[in-house]
């Protein structure tokens, strides 16, 4: 193994020269004596053999090798920086990586938001998404793979809060042949035509959603497919409101005209694996979700 012969507060000192315009302004700037950044940047163009900075007038800038070199090393001493708040989160009890399971049904928009605000939050905190869909979430929870769940369903021995209700439409293309029978459709109408579920991704007790009399039946792994066979024209489905309120008011999609049944809805809620050992990290991501709900 071999030691570096420069440290990255030598590479910071360089970086406060360079972009303060000179020895004086970073001194201040890194409350050091003038005589101190001087020997510092003379000691690491010592150590390295290669110049790294020159006169420009008054203010001093890098040579063409001062800037490759620079840029690499500032990369390094901001991964350093991450290194040390990390450190000093995990010594407060942060989590070092937070497990979430998230039912597809929850909107993608809503889920990035929160998500960008955890990172923000909890810059240190990995996180772990596991895409489930129904009783996947309650997997997910009984195997302890996950600290955190968004499902439809609050699991025997498990505590939830109450995020939403989702809602569902019946829907399909506005050229497929139910909506050019122009009267209200009955179950016997749907049996005769291709409907899309979407699969549940839990092995154990698997749960189904929803009518499903269709005697050809389209069973895919993910609700995007399902709106694409919709759309396509192959399929008709009950498709979350939310994912499709542009297309229906384009006109691509249409509410098929049933004589009942033609909305229905899911809960969603937010299930802690164990709330009494949840840490800090855990708790905020919990929050950032509720107050999500709360907008809604």
């Amino acid at each position: 193994m071999k030691l570096p012969r420069t440290d990255l507060i030598q590479w910071r000192v360089l970086q406060a020269v360079v972009e303060s315009g000179g020895f004086a302004q970073a001194a201040k700037l890194l409350h050091r004596s003038q005589s101190s950044i001087s020997y510092t940047l003379a000691r690491l163009q010592e150590q390295i053999g290669v110049p790294l900075l020159e006169a420009n007038g008054r203010r001093m800038s890098l040579t063409s090798a001062g800037e490759a070199l620079l840029r690499d090393a500032v990369m390094l001493a901001d991964h350093f920086e991450r290194l040390e708040a990390r450190a000093l989160q995990l010594s407060q009890g942060w989590e070092a990586e937070v497990r979430l399971a998230v039912d597809s049904l929850y909107p993608t928009d809503t889920l990035l938001s929160v998500l960008g605000q955890f990172a923000d939050l909890c810059p240190t905190t990995r996180l772990q998404l596991h895409e489930v869909v129904m009783s996947g979430a309650d997997e997910a929870l009984f195997s302890g793979k996950v600290d955190l769940a968004i499902g439809t369903r609050v699991p025997p021995g498990f505590l939830g809060d109450w995020l939403f209700d989702a809602h569902f439409i019946a829907v399909a293309a506005s050229s497929h042949p139910l909506l050019q029978l122009n009267r209200p459709l009955t179950m016997d109408d749907l049996a005769a035509h291709t409907q899309a579920v979407v699969r549940d991704s839990g092995i154990e007790q698997p749960r189904d959603f929803g009518w499903l009399g269709a005697r050809q039946r389209w069973t895919v792994s993910k609700g995007e497919t399902s709106l694409a066979a919709v759309m396509a024209g192959l399929a008709f489905s009950w498709l979350p409101e939310h994912d499709i309120t542009t297309l229906l008011a384009q006109g691509s999609l249409a509410p098929l005209p049933l004589k009942s049944g033609q909305r229905r809805h899911l809960s969603l809620y937010l299930i802690q694996a164990d709330p009494d050992r949840s840490g800090p990290a855990t708790q905020q991501l919990c929050r950032l979700f509720k107050h999500a709900a709360e907008g809604r």
